[in-house]
């Protein structure tokens, strides 16, 4: 592509590649998609992207396919890869100029030369790093920006990268330049912190940004560049340096305002050093030693006492919080319980802890999370009032805990609490015995800190165990609790019911229960939702937790027939409240499982909750369908017989598969669920819709998807022999040829001869109209693509991993004898090699009487015990085992089948027609077959 001639054209197509009609778009689209691979493509896009003259839009596009290009076309290896000449020019010209005037235009230049850095410096781009050390040196603000934007990618991208020659040339770029990154981050930082003053908000936010930036590479040098950093005194002296950097930061917060752009950065800037610490503490726990006293000096004082007070921020308390649970945690520091077996690293770090965390800070850090992170804000309060269910979310916090306060606070509490439990429980129960009885409704504050407390409690439950008669106080005092009706007790209605769910686990006797039960049908009425929803929650715990199938269940029942009594009005008054509705549904997913084929008894609640949560037509389906799914299946598993009602809930599946979405794999298994408890009845009435939507979905699913779809039809053929392939007829041609082409993913394979081999087996009839429809679509004599068929299903024997499916196969392929066939008999070397090889799969020796037998018979219905540890079987484990009892896998015995299928053989053959037979068959098996049939 000539440069001068191409650049009018190239500018063109990019232009109309902005456009906001497709009309014009897709076309442009087309073309540079064409160019991509032109030589002199990229010296294109450089110039238009370095020209300052030309429309904003079209150099960011420009930028963008330059940096898409690296990806596809840079390595030497890829194909259509650029030259070495023209990637030679294009270094020069990305590093000529550092005077992007555009923001986001000169990120993405630094982002696509940091790409470029990554896989050529140093060895083919060694002038890099000194350029840009040069132009970060330089006066002009904007060239100096930049430059210091683009340090800071490339560092970034070097520092990321994995082989050990990579560190290496790391190590040693880190090395060299750390000096200079330090004297640069000193410079900004300083010139900063004499501009705060100055009432100069441009110079102040322009001194920031850089040393932001120059902070971010040290950050990468530090964490990433030194395998040893304690040994270097530059990396120690800036790190013990940083607290008293965050000190000069967190006091310019005075001065500077609390809404704009300045704050905004100084409050990014303060976040950075704690993350250099963290991320340090992280890789290199024992070069963190000499920083241990001083970060939990620094981090408890601006948490935990009044020096932070006017200074810190909510994310900045996190960070803080985070390096002391690091800390506390860090594995690198806990001895073993032989210390003579520790490190003396590690006993040395375990020894400042212990000298820091003495009884009085400890006492003081457990008071202050409790009585002052703990307390529920102003704007708590007001969210649980305006916006309950956002409320309920922001309190569980999720996987959000290192970033928000709350879930923060409680688990730097649980770390804390665990580790120094014995000096903890004596502070925490005193607390608890200054708020024995009720609390005036009127002292919000005494409400509140009650509410804390009781937080602790419920999270420190399992440290508590020996320590709190928990049953005499659910008695004495958290029933009673539960029963004071007035709106401002909601709080702790709400944390009581927590609380308990809590404790379900861990210790609570099984008689209060009945007590425990009927708290809960009454706050399930309760006028608050955010009670309701931690009611209905608390309620699956213990739902969850108990064990229904034991003797304890009896004298409850009446208990959980009042729950289930109030289940529906609840669901019927939480219409508006998805997240209410998703507790009720995880509740009866439990209360399901614990019922077992008692759970029919709930049907006429149980299915219509079922049919709304999984109709993607009704609107609620959106919050409700995950949990409806889970309760559709565990409802089925536990089924005892096949209803009209629950048949017709079915019609739901079909727009369901059409989703194609993560809960395919739930509908697979419900599929299965419906063919083990009912095979006719469903395959009647469903199976040609099913069908149809299965072969759309084998078009487009990934393998993973279509063995699912093939184990549907395996499992419908293994229960009903007879109806199953007639159901599933316009699936099989695909699988059939499946194997003929021979299937490359060998699970996909696997399962197609799984299909195959019960269509063969068990229904032969259909197997040789299967064979007369393929023979006419392939053009082949049956007899031919039988042959195919057998010789692929052998060499491909291998893909089989599973011993049922594999017997199978043995037993499949033996169901061709005894044959006169010449194809078959062409093949009969090949099916005994695959019954010597499920032979070898299933015989186990009597170390007794030293003969054979198939271990996968089973003969008889044995109850298996069940260990305390496992679960009991539900109504289809059943189901399964008495298929198995009707399944050849486990009633034909593979030895004696051989034996059998042979001898008929021999008779059909003759004695020398069937040597000569056998004489195909290589001698070693021969051998193997006759051992395994010592005795016939």
């Amino acid at each position: 592509m000539d440069l001068n001639s191409a650049s009018t054209v190239v500018l063109q197509v990019l232009t109309q590649a902005t456009s906001q009609d497709t009309a014009v778009l897709k076309p442009a689209e087309e073309q540079l998609k064409q160019w991509e691979t032109q030589p002199g493509f990229y010296s294109v896009l450089l110039n238009i992207f370095t020209n300052h003259s030309l429309d904003i839009n079209v150099r960011w596009l420009a930028v963008l396919y330059f940096k898409n290009g690296i990806d596809r076309y840079w390595r030497r290896v890829a194909p259509h890869a650029l030259s070495e000449e023209e990637k030679s020019t294009l270094r020069a010209g990305l590093i000529t100029n550092f005077n992007e005037p555009i923001n986001q235009i000169a990120t993405q230049i630094a982002v696509l030369i940091a790409k470029v850095a990554r896989l050529d410096c140093p060895r083919q781009w060694p002038e890099l790093i000194p350029t840009l050390i040069e132009s970060v040196k330089v006066q002009d603000d904007l060239r100096q920006h930049r430059a210091l934007l683009t340090f800071y990618h490339v560092t970034k991208t070097l520092a990321s990268k994995c082989l050990a020659a990579d560190r290496k040339l790391f190590y040693d770029l880190a090395s060299g330049i750390y000096s200079f990154a330090c004297s640069l981050w000193n410079h900004h930082t300083d010139t900063f912190l004499q501009q705060v003053s100055s009432g100069n908000e441009a110079a102040v936010l322009s001194s920031l940004e850089r040393t932001l930036l120059s902070l971010k590479v040290l950050r990468k040098l530090t964490v990433n560049g030194f395998v040893e950093p304690h040994k270097n005194m530059e990396v120690m002296g800036f790190l013990h340096g940083i607290f008293e950097r965050l000190k000069q930061f967190l006091e310019c917060s005075r001065s500077i305002g609390t809404d704009n752009v300045c704050r905004e950065r100084l409050e990014k800037t303060i976040i950075l050093f704690t993350k250099v610490l963290l991320d340090f503490l992280d890789q290199h726990p024992f070069s963190f030693t000499p920083l241990i006293q001083r970060s939990l000096e620094f981090s408890v004082s601006y948490v935990f006492t009044e020096v932070g007070e006017g200074v810190t921020f909510e994310r900045f308390i996190v960070q803080c919080m985070n390096l002391i649970k690091m800390i506390v945690k860090n594995y690198a520091y806990k001895p073993s319980k032989n210390f003579e077996d520790s490190s003396p690293e590690t006993l040395e770090a375990h020894k400042i802890k212990m000298a820091f965390f003495t009884y009085p800070t400890l006492t003081e850090i457990c008071r202050r999370l409790v009585s002052h992170y703990f307390l529920l804000t102003e704007e708590e309060l007001t969210m649980w009032e305006e916006d309950p269910e956002g409320f309920t979310v922001e309190e569980t916090g999720g996987d959000s805990w290192k970033y928000s306060l709350r879930p923060c606070t409680e688990v730097l509490f649980i770390d804390i609490f665990h580790e120094y439990n014995q000096t903890l429980t004596p502070v925490l129960l005193e607390m608890m015995q200054t708020l024995q009885g009720p609390t005036n409704v009127e002292d919000m504050n005494a409400l509140l800190i009650k509410d804390a407390v009781y937080n602790a409690v419920g999270l420190a439950a399992f440290e508590l165990f020996d320590s709190v008669d928990f049953d005499q106080w659910f008695k004495n005092q958290l029933l009673p609790e539960l029963q004071v009706v007035h709106n401002r007790y909601k709080p702790l209605r709400r944390r009581v019911i927590w609380l308990i769910g809590q404790w379900i686990s861990v210790k609570f006797k099984s008689d209060l229960r009945p007590m425990l039960y009927e708290a809960i049908c009454n706050l399930l009425q309760d006028q608050d939702l955010v009670v309701r929803i931690e009611t209905a929650t608390t309620l699956k715990s213990t739902v969850d937790d108990f064990e229904f199938r034991t003797d304890q269940f009896l004298p409850i029942r009446p208990y959980v027939g009042c729950l289930v009594q109030y289940l529906p009005l609840l669901w019927k008054q939480s219409e508006e409240h998805n997240m209410l509705r998703c507790a009720i549904l995880t509740t009866l997913i439990h209360l399901v499982q614990g019922l077992g084929a008692d759970s029919k008894n709930l049907y006429p609640f149980l299915l219509p909750v079922i049919q709304l949560s999984t109709d993607v037509s009704q609107p609620p389906h959106v919050y409700l369908l995950e949990d409806g799914l889970e309760l559709w299946l565990v409802t089925l598993e536990n089924s005892p017989c096949i209803t009209p009602e629950l048949l017709r809930i079915f019609q739901n599946m079909s727009p369901l598969l059409e989703l194609s979405s993560e809960n395919l794999r739930t509908c697979f298994k419900i599929i299965n669920g419906y063919i083990f408890l009912s095979s006719t009845e469903f395959l009647q009435t469903y199976a040609v819709g099913l069908c149809q939507s299965f072969c759309e979905l084998l078009e487009e699913i990934t393998s993973e998807g279509q063995v699912q779809v093939l184990k549907v039809v395996e499992n419908a053929l293994k229960v009903n022999p007879v109806l199953g392939p007639q159901m599933f007829q316009p699936i099989l041609p695909c699988v059939f040829t499946g194997i003929i082409e021979g299937e490359r993913y060998p699970v996909v394979m696997s399962t197609y001869l799984g299909v195959m081999g019960r269509v063969l087996l068990q229904n032969t009839s259909f197997f040789s109209s299967l064979l007369n429809e393929m023979a006419r679509t392939f053009n082949q004599e049956m007899d031919q693509l039988l042959g195919n068929m057998i010789e692929m299903w052998v060499d491909r024997m291998d893909n089989i991993t599973q011993p049922e499916r594999r017997k199978l196969s043995a037993l499949a392929l033996l169901s061709l004898l005894p044959s006169d066939n010449s194809v078959i008999q062409d093949k009969f070397c090949g099916i005994i090699n695959i019954s010597v090889e499920g032979l070898h799969d299933v015989m186990t020796e009597d170390p007794e009487t030293g003969t054979y037998k198939d271990c996968m018979l089973m003969s008889h219905l044995e109850e298996p015990k069940v260990t305390e540890d496992e679960e009991p079987p539900t109504e289809q484990d059943k189901r399964k085992k008495m298929l198995a009892l009707k399944d050849p896998v486990h009633t034909v015995s593979l030895q004696q089948f051989i034996y059998e299928k042979l001898k008929a053989q021999q008779e059909l053959l003759g004695e020398q027609g069937f040597q000569s037979l056998m004489e195909t068959v290589d001698t070693e098996i021969v051998t193997q077959l006759q051992e395994f049939l010592q005795g016939f």
